[in-house]
C-alpha cells in the first residue's frame, strides 16, 4: 500500500533490472523481502546483502547521507551500523538512487529475544553517548542534515498543533489527547536546548535496533541522521519497557529539563504518526499508540 503521495513502487523485479543495469554479478542471487517502513522498501539480496530502496523522491536524501557518513561514523560507534557496498544511481529502471549493505543478522528486541532490559538500556545508552561524541567531521546542521528533531521544541509547535487537532477528528482512537497536549505545552516553556551540536541517529525506535543473544548488536536505519541537539534522540525509550528506560536515564545521566523535553518530543513524534499515518499503516500507528500509552501511564514518572 502507499504511504505517501507521488511513492515509486519498487518490487522483485525492479530490483533484478536493477542489479542487471548496475551490478550483473549480483543478478543471479535470490531477492526476497526484508520489510518496509515509512520511507524506504527492502529486499534480501542471497544470504549477505541487504538492497534498500527510497519510496520517494524526499527520501532519495536519506540514501546519499548514509552513502556518504556511515563509513565515517563506523569506527566511533560500539555496535554494528549498516554497511554501504554499493551506491546505486537513478535510471529508468528506478528514477532515484539507492544502496546496497551488507546484511546484519539479529532480532527487534521484545519479549521474545530480550530477558534483560536494564542491559539493553544501558547498551543503547552507550552507543547514544558514543554516537553524539563522535567528531562532526566538518557536518553541520544544514541541508539534510538540519532535520527538525534537532531543534527547538518551539519551532514544531504549529505542525505538532496541527497534529493534535487532527488526532482529535479520528473516529474511535481511545487516546487522552488533551493530556498529551499538555504535556507537549508545558514543555515549551522550559529553557530551550542549550551545548554543542551533535550527531544524531534521530530515530531510535526498536524496529531500528537488532539484537543478539539479549544483547544490543546492531544500530540500522540512518535516514534521520542530523546534526543538532540531542533532546529528541531520546524520545524512543518510551517505547521500551520501564526498566530499559531507567537504566538508559542512569547511564547518560540525563537531567530533569531534557527529560521532560525528550518526553514532549516522544508525544509529537507520536501524535504526528497517529494523524499522518492513521488508515495506511496500521503497524506503524500501532507503535505510536503503544508508546503514547506508555507516556500517559507514566506520566508522573521517569
Amino acid at each position: 500500500m502507499a504511504l505517501h503521495e507521488n511513492e515509486i513502487f519498487a518490487d522483485q523485479a525492479v530490483v533484478r533490472s536493477l542489479l542487471r543495469e548496475q551490478r550483473p554479478h549480483w543478478a543471479g542471487l535470490s531477492v526476497s523481502p526484508a520489510g518496509a517502513g515509512t520511507d524506504n522498501t527492502m529486499y534480501r539480496l542471497g544470504d549477505d546483502l541487504l538492497v534498500r530502496l527510497p519510496r520517494t523522491a524526499q527520501s532519495a536524501e536519506s540514501v546519499r547521507k548514509e552513502q556518504t557518513w556511515l563509513p565515517r561514523l563506523a569506527p566511533h560507534l560500539p555496535c554494528r551500523v549498516p554497511e554501504p557496498v554499493h551506491a546505486g544511481t537513478a535510471s529508468a529502471v528506478f528514477p532515484l538512487p539507492w544502496s546496497v549493505y551488507r546484511w546484519i543478522d539479529g532480532e527487534e528486541p521484545g519479549p521474545g529475544s530480550v530477558t534483560d532490559w536494564p542491559a539493553l538500556g544501558a547498551d543503547l545508552a552507550a552507543v547514544v553517548q558514543d554516537l553524539h561524541r563522535a567528531p562532526l567531521m566538518g557536518a553541520v546542521r544544514h541541508g539534510a542534515l538540519s532535520w527538525y528533531r534537532g531543534g527547538d521544541l518551539r519551532d514544531s509547535d504549529e505542525s505538532i498543533t496541527g497534529c493534535f487537532e487532527k488526532c482529535r477528528t479520528i473516529p474511535g482512537l481511545d487516546l487522552d489527547i488533551e493530556h498529551l497536549r499538555h504535556l507537549w505545552r508545558s514543555a515549551l516553556a522550559l529553557p530551550g536546548p542549550s551545548g554543542r551540536q551533535v550527531w544524531l541517529h534521530g530515530d531510535l525506535k526498536p524496529s531500528n535496533l537488532l539484537v543478539r543473544q539479549g544483547r544490543l548488536h546492531a544500530v540500522i536505519d540512518f535516514g534521520c541522521l542530523s546534526v543538532g541537539f540531542p533532546d529528541a534522540e531520546h524520545a524512543t525509550v518510551w517505547d521500551l519497557p520501564t526498566p530499559a528506560r531507567q537504566a538508559y536515564w542512569d547511564a547518560l545521566g540525563l537531567d530533569d529539563v531534557t527529560w521532560l523535553r525528550a518526553r514532549a518530543w516522544a508525544v509529537g513524534v507520536g501524535v504526528g504518526g497517529l494523524s499522518y499515518y492513521w488508515g495506511t499503516y496500521p503497524g506503524f500507528v500501532g507503535e505510536c499508540l503503544a508508546r503514547l500509552s506508555a507516556i500517559l501511564e507514566s506520566a508522573d514518572a521517569r
